[in-house]
């Protein structure tokens, strides 16, 4: 599995080179990628439907608990087929969708990376490595997204969407911690948490909600779905792939995975029913509205996936059943009827259902194919999403819990929604419209054959799967009882005879026909209760007032003043340690002020030094006091015995002293005067406060030793493992080596960089001055010196 990961990330690598001799061809060459992974799953498959598992594991961070860790079992065999099957398909689509241009290239690259990334992600095994592969789908997409990024709508969709579902994405990683440490599992592997899951405690109560945050993000569900409208801008086959069984389903995935292991915990079960319900109907709801046929599905895309979030999150067996079935069914009807608008937009130049007319008529073949995919879209027999539906209904029909009634009728209303903008897109994309003035449709060439068969052919697997149950069956039952074993008991069906979720079927149907009769009172309604621009207007205003305000807190935190910028830093150190150290203050026993005179003489020696240093008012002289300040350290290192160190000191202070010398060159003479007394004191009371704050930290550190200094041990080793007699030099050569090498390092670097500067730093030599040198040396320079000068 991990090789199936790297062969894609090796094709999306080439494809820019590929591109070159092959032009739009090049989706022929990044299609091998998930060709392999197919004949890979069809020579595993066997296993996993025998009831087995392929898992693979590299160690990679273990201190962090995070590893390669893959499983592939009959859900995850269902993910892959998705993901494979149809990015096949959409890639094989994208040869025809567009026409040779110069960065075909990147955006194969990038589809190709997503798909890796989305194989990534349903077969990983380790809590971590899942939001490693969830968060490159978050940023493949943004590139996606904002592939055509001359246009600023294209940016701003981008933009938004990382943002919400990266946001989503943090706070699942928070959660996924918090499980990962809640659980028993030595490498927070997903299935063996799965296996025996910690329900207990707020810990993971709060998890749960934390991961749940990320699926909503990521599946658009409300009130986080503003950014999927939005990804409307990207090319066709980026919404056919990702919108329809890829990114919107990882959301879905993980709830799937998760629900019935916690949907007992916490908040979780209220959150995806009431979640996914308001979602449904919403999407549903703003579907009806729309004119741009690609938009009427993004909508429909949310109120979709607001359904399998309201299946799969409630953790009963038969709705895990029917959530997998409609998973399945969705995949195959969306994408197909993104690929049809596709064509549709790339024949006729127009997506706008209003000015659309007779394609029907012209495009007999791909409106055949629409209304296959829609029909199962609403839900109409003999078609697969008819049946995954039924099941559906049936599941909450059976359901316990509190609350399962409202949100069966919740669903219904969706479902009545649904047929209603399923038939409002396939009226404005196929129909004949007398009325429409210049309307588009009779001088719509017809696109080749080649450009609908990958739509026909996942139309025809949902009539295929409505009509032979028994061959989703052998698909759905496997996958479902991979998640909760009991939900592989259950089967669908057809005809299950005259009974309530039939009823239920019937009401929606034709609830939806009449909506769709009344479009327009319908419209007028929905006119009149239209307020404010919706949450994509909230979104961009919350995002400009969060660039607003992060300008204003810039402004305060970053005035442009040395001054506040050290200030700030100072007091940062003088309190945090400080509130601690006016607590836990310790002085270390024994200890003393002086051990001689001399030290104490010393001592004044240095604090004279420091206060001349802040009182005097000409720099010249404040360099000088500073430096006794150093000497004065250089002979407390004298008389505790450390010549080598007091010269090591000596050195420095007289290098920085000659350094302080040369910038005092272009530096007034004098300090700028403090503005105000106030000003004054407070820097003086916040410099005692730092003062305090390193006293005290340095008698804490003396009282707080527990063991024995380390300067004893390397004075013991010195000889016996060093070979030397004097310990400084061992500790500097043998026992900190690299250290000291790294020291070396940065004093040259200092070195250069100061010498650089001092060079830069003078003025440029005049023409007559070199005349005059030439006169003094008696000789001019010969022309080849002269050409290399100049």
């Amino acid at each position: 599995m991990t090789l199936l990961v790297v062969v894609h990330a090796v094709v999306a690598l080439l494809a820019p080179a590929a591109a070159r001799p092959l032009g739009r061809r090049v989706f022929l060459w990044t299609l091998l990628a998930p060709a392999a992974t197919l004949v890979w799953l069809a020579g595993h498959l066997g296993t996993v439907l025998d009831g087995g598992a392929i898992e693979e594991a590299h160690e990679w961070v273990p201190g962090l608990q995070l590893e390669l860790a893959f499983r592939l079992d009959t859900f995850g065999a269902l993910m892959v087929l998705l993901v494979s099957g149809i990015g096949a398909l959409v890639m094989a689509y994208s040869v025809e969708y567009f026409p040779d241009r110069p960065d075909l290239g990147r955006f194969a690259m990038y589809l190709c990376a997503f798909s890796g990334a989305m194989l990534g992600l349903v077969l990983a095994d380790n809590l971590l490595l899942i939001f490693v592969f969830w968060e490159l789908t978050s940023v493949t997409s943004y590139l996606l997204i904002g592939f055509d990024d001359t246009k600023e709508s294209s940016r701003k969709a981008a933009l938004q969407a990382i943002l919400i579902t990266g946001a989503g994405g943090l706070a699942m990683l928070g959660g996924l911690v918090l499980l990962g440490q809640a659980s028993s599992s030595a490498t927070w592997s997903l299935s063996e948490i799965l296996a025996d899951p910690p329900t207990e405690g707020a810990v993971v109560a709060w998890a749960v909600v934390l991961v749940l945050a990320g699926a909503f993000t990521k599946s658009a569900q409300v009130p986080f779905h503003m950014w999927l409208p939005g990804a409307m801008a990207a090319p066709t086959p980026v919404s056919a792939y990702l919108h329809s069984a890829t990114m919107v389903k990882a959301g879905v995935y993980l709830i799937a995975r998760m629900s019935p292991a916690f949907a007992d915990v916490g908040l979780w079960r209220p959150l995806t029913a009431g979640v996914g319900v308001a979602t449904m109907l919403w999407g549903a709801y703003r579907a009806l509205r729309q004119y741009d046929l690609k938009l009427v599905l993004a909508f429909g895309t949310i109120s979709q996936l607001g359904f399998l979030v309201a299946l799969l999150g409630w953790g009963d067996s038969k709705l895990v059943f029917a959530g997998t079935a409609m998973l399945l069914a969705h995949a195959l009807f969306k994408a197909a009827l993104f690929m049809v608008v596709g064509v549709v937009d790339h024949q006729a130049h127009s997506r706008d259902l209003r000015r659309l007319s007779g394609l029907g008529r012209r495009l007999p073949l791909t409106a055949a194919v629409a209304t296959l995919a829609a029909l199962s879209m609403a839900g109409v027999p003999p078609l697969l999403g008819f049946v995954s539906k039924e099941a559906g209904f049936l599941g909450y029909l059976d359901a316990s819990g509190t609350g399962s009634n409202w949100v069966l009728a919740g669903l219904v209303a969706g479902s009545v929604l649904t047929t209603a903008y399923t038939a409002r897109f396939l009226w404005g994309a196929f129909a004949a419209k007398p009325q429409v003035e210049d309307p588009i449709g009779a001088e719509v060439p017809r696109p080749p054959a080649a450009f609908v068969v990958p739509a026909a052919l996942l139309a025809a697997l949902s009539l295929v799967g409505g009509l032979v149950t028994a061959l989703a069956d052998e698909l759905v039952r496997p996958a479902a009882a991979a998640l909760y074993e009991p939900a592989g008991e259950y089967h669908l069906h057809l005809w299950p005879g005259f009974t309530l979720p039939l009823l239920l079927s019937g009401v929606a149907l034709a609830g939806g026909v009449l909506l769709f009769l009344a479009r327009r009172p319908v419209a007028h309604l929905q006119s009149g209760l239209a307020v404010g621009g919706g949450a994509d207007v909230a979104f961009h205003a919350g995002y400009a007032a969060l660039i607003r305000g992060a300008a204003q807190v810039t402004r305060i935190v970053q005035p442009g003043s040395l001054s506040f910028y050290v200030s700030m830093v100072l007091i940062t150190f003088a309190v945090v340690p400080g509130v601690v150290l006016v607590r836990h203050l310790e002085v270390p026993d024994g200890w003393v002020w002086a051990e001689s005179p001399l030290q104490a003489v010393i001592a004044v020696l240095v604090l004279v030094g420091a206060i001349g240093t802040v009182l005097t008012r000409r720099r010249f002289a404040a360099v000088l006091a500073l430096g006794t300040v150093g000497y004065g350290v250089a002979l407390l290192f004298v008389v505790q015995g450390a010549p080598d160190l007091a010269l090591t000191q000596f050195l420095i202070e007289t290098v920085s002293l000659v350094l302080f010398l040369m910038v005092l060159r272009r530096l007034p003479d004098r300090f700028a005067r403090r503005r105000t007394r106030s000003l004054r004191v407070a820097h003086l009371g916040l410099s005692l406060a730092v003062g305090a704050a390193v006293f005290g930290l340095a008698l804490t550190s003396l009282a707080a030793r527990t063991d024995r200094p380390i300067g004893e041990e390397m004075s013991e080793v010195a000889y016996p493992e060093g070979g030397g007699a004097n310990a400084v030099n061992v500790i500097l050569a043998d026992i900190r080596a690299f250290d000291t090498l790294g020291e070396i390092v940065v004093i040259t670097v200092a070195a250069i960089g100061t010498a650089a500067l001092v060079r830069a730093g003078r003025p440029p030599r005049r023409q007559e001055d070199v005349g005059v040198e030439e006169e003094r040396t008696g000789a001019a320079l010969d022309p080849a010196d002269e050409e290399v000068r100049t």
